[in-house]
């Protein structure tokens, strides 16, 4: 059987930070209805975009838009 290494597989990213950045990711995913680490993809990819990084597969489609409101 050949060995072949799927496109699709998703790595692992463990990182520390403050109880406040922690505290943040928390709100801003609860805000857009989406899990942690899909937040902190959404958040890469838009980083990414916005300073010309390329990304690999990455298209104009493939990041949906972040539901910004501003609290009033």
């Amino acid at each position: 059987m050949a060995n072949i290494k799927s496109e699709s597989k998703s790595g692992v990213v463990s990182v520390r930070v403050e109880p406040r950045i922690k505290q943040a990711l928390q709100a801003a995913a609860e805000r857009e209805m989406r899990s942690q680490a899909n937040m902190v993809e959404v958040i890469v990819l838009a980083y990414c975009r916005a300073n010309n990084i390329p990304v690999q597969g990455d298209s104009p489609d493939t990041l949906p838009k972040l539901n910004v409101r501003k609290k009033k």
